[in-house]
């Protein structure tokens, strides 16, 4: 399959993820948390299948590089202000994931600026897809006990913990690889 291939089913797959985000809002915000909670639970399985299927069909892209996480992006973060908003999760919490992001992108656009080539230079972490999951887990968790009133015990409180502690480690370990980056490109 050609690189620059745009219309392969994981970039189809990721623009879906893209377009659910608004919808969510507008479920979310109208109170429609069933409807907001399914979207996104379908999104993040999109995240989940796009890249699957780039590898096994050999269907990687430049486009869908650079749109991936961009919609895992705007999915989480949208997510996050949501339920701070509502007060079902910390508001430092939000804060923290929020920021680890725009830190990252930040970083991202100042190393680009450089003229480091980050596309190449800068690949996905196990860390940072870790926690990409566990932050999927923790918005269908908190939406699904928030809709059902259910009783988790100490389980979001873990979630929490955990996903705080993932998303401080893949910002410390990105922010980590940036100056490495940028140290190279001051020596270079």
């Amino acid at each position: 399959m050609p690189r620059d291939a745009i219309w392969t089913v994981p970039n189809i797959l990721t623009i879906v993820r893209i377009l659910l985000t608004p919808l969510f809002v507008v479920a979310y915000v109208g109170e429609n948390f069933n409807l907001a909670w399914m979207l996104f639970l379908v999104a993040g399985l999109t995240d989940a299948f796009d890249g699957f299927l780039a590898r096994v069909w050999d269907q990687r892209t430049q486009l869908g590089a650079v749109l991936d996480p961009l919609a895992d992006k705007a999915l989480l973060v949208t997510s996050f202000i949501c339920l701070a908003a509502k007060g079902w999760i910390p508001f430092w919490f939000a804060v923290l994931v929020v920021s680890r992001d725009l830190i990252i992108v930040g970083g991202l656009a100042v190393l680009n600026f450089l003229g480091v080539d980050v596309k190449n230079r800068i690949r996905p972490i196990w860390i940072s897809k870790f926690n990409t999951a566990v932050q999927i887990v923790l918005v269908v968790a908190v939406m699904i006990h928030r809709t059902f009133a259910l009783d988790y015990g100490y389980l979001l409180g873990t979630l929490v913990a955990i996903t705080a502690v993932s998303t401080s480690l893949s910002g410390i370990a990105y922010v980590r690889r940036g100056f490495e980056l940028f140290s190279e490109q001051a020596e270079g």
